[in-house]
C-alpha cells in the first residue's frame, strides 16, 4: 500500500488571474496534500519552446518580475494550502521540473511536454478540461489526445470525445466548494428581472452573444437589468442598464449570484461550465447554451434552461421565459441547486488519488 506519493501538475500558465482550470488544478492539489501526498505545481514563464523569439523575451521579462513579486501565485483569489509547493519556472525545460512519483499535464501545450520527459519525472497522466481547438492549432491540439499519457477526463463529452479516438480515459467530474458559495437568498425573494453574466473577451465564451440577448430583453422588460463580472476591463460603451465589476473577490461574487435571478452561460464550447454551477449553487435559475461542459448538471426544463450556442435571440428567449414565468424559474433554481450538490471536492479528490495510486 502506497502512503504518499510525489505528485507534480504541469499549469500552462502563471495563477495571477482568476481562471477555471488552474482552480480545478488547485483545488487537487490541496485536497491531495491534506490525504498526505507531497504536491508541487509547477507554473512556467513561457510554455511553449516553438514560439517566435519576441515570445522568449517577453518570457525572460515575465519571469524575472514575477520572480520577485510572487504574482505568478493566485494568492489573490485562491488560498492554497501552505504545504503545496508553488514553483515558478523560466520555462518548461526538463531541469525546471522536479522528479515525482506522478506528473500530470493540465493543457495541450503541457501534454506535449509532458509525453517527451524521462520516466523519472514520474507516471504521466493528462487532465483534459476541455477540447482545447480554441487555444492552439487543432490537429496539434488533438494530436495530444492520442499521447501515452493516461487520460482523466472532467466530464462525459470529453470522455466520449476520447472513446471516439480510440483512447480510454477516466471520468472524474469536477468537484466545488460549498463553503464558498451557496444560497443566502430564497429565489423567491430576488428581483425576477435581475440578470448576471461572466464576461470574457475570448469569443468562444460567447460573452457578444449574452450582450445581444440581455440587448433583446431590455427592449421588451423596461426594468431588466444586468450585472456582468469578469477579469478584464468592461466592455465599451456599456449602457447604463449593466453594471460591471471587475476582479471580484469572493465574497462579493457570492452575493452577486445570490442577487441575480437568472445566470446566462453562453460559451460555444465548455469542459466543465463553471460559472453556471456556481449560479446554481447560490440559487440563481440557469439560461445556458446547449454544450458539452453544461450537459453534466444543466437538463432543458428540469435544472435549466438550454438552447443551442451562438443563437442570442433563443438565449434572449429563454430568459424572457423565466421573467415572465416565475414559478418556473424558481422551481428551476431548486431544482438545479439540487442537482449541483452531488458534485463535491471530497469525491473527487478521492477518485483522483484512486486514479493516481493504481497506476504506480
Amino acid at each position: 500500500m502506497i502512503n504518499s506519493l510525489r505528485i507534480t501538475f504541469v499549469l500552462p500558465f502563471a495563477g495571477t488571474y482568476p481562471c477555471g482550470g488552474p482552480k480545478v488544478v488547485y483545488e487537487y492539489a490541496n485536497g491531495l496534500t491534506r490525504k498526505g501526498h507531497l504536491v508541487t505545481v509547477v507554473h512556467p514563464a513561457l510554455t511553449r519552446a516553438d514560439m517566435p523569439w519576441i515570445n522568449h523575451a517577453k518570457a525572460a521579462i515575465r519571469y524575472l518580475q514575477r520572480s520577485i513579486d510572487g504574482t505568478y501565485r493566485p494568492n489573490k483569489w485562491f488560498k492554497v494550502d501552505e504545504k503545496v509547493r508553488l514553483t515558478w519556472a523560466p520555462s518548461l525545460a526538463q531541469r525546471y521540473i522536479p522528479d515525482a512519483d506522478v506528473i500530470v499535464a493540465t493543457a495541450w501545450e503541457t501534454a506535449e511536454v509532458v509525453a517527451r520527459w524521462a520516466k523519472g519525472k514520474g507516471r504521466p497522466f493528462y487532465l483534459l478540461q476541455g477540447l482545447e481547438t480554441w487555444a492552439g492549432p487543432e490537429e496539434r491540439v488533438l494530436a495530444t489526445w492520442k499521447l501515452p499519457l493516461k487520460k482523466i477526463a472532467v466530464s462525459r463529452w470529453l470522455r466520449d470525445i476520447a472513446s471516439d479516438m480510440g483512447e480510454s480515459s477516466i471520468l472524474i467530474p469536477n468537484g466545488l466548494d460549498f463553503r464558498r458559495y451557496g444560497v443566502d437568498t430564497n429565489p423567491r425573494d430576488r428581483n425576477s428581472s435581475q440578470c448576471m453574466m461572466l464576461y470574457h473577451t475570448h469569443a468562444w465564451k460567447g460573452s457578444a452573444d449574452g450582450l445581444e440577448a440581455m440587448t433583446i430583453v431590455k427592449q421588451e422588460i423596461p426594468d431588466f437589468r444586468a450585472i456582468l463580472f469578469g477579469v478584464s476591463p468592461p466592455p465599451p460603451r456599456l449602457p447604463d442598464w449593466i453594471e460591471y465589476y471587475r476582479l471580484p473577490e469572493q465574497a462579493t461574487l457570492r452575493r452577486l449570484y445570490n442577487e441575480a435571478s437568472i445566470v446566462i452561460a453562453p460559451s460555444w464550447t465548455e469542459g466543465w461550465g463553471l460559472t453556471a454551477s456556481e449560479a446554481m449553487m447560490c440559487g440563481a435559475a440557469v439560461v445556458a447554451t446547449d454544450v458539452g461542459g453544461h450537459r453534466e448538471f444543466a437538463f432543458h426544463g428540469r435544472t435549466a434552461l438550454v438552447s443551442p450556442p451562438k443563437n442570442p435571440s433563443l438565449l434572449a428567449a429563454n430568459i424572457l421565459r423565466l421573467i415572465r414565468e416565475p414559478e418556473l424559474r424558481i422551481s428551476l433554481a431548486i431544482a438545479g441547486n439540487a442537482c449541483i450538490q452531488q458534485f463535491t471536492w471530497e469525491k473527487a479528490v478521492e477518485q483522483f488519488e484512486h486514479a493516481l495510486i493504481q497506476s504506480v
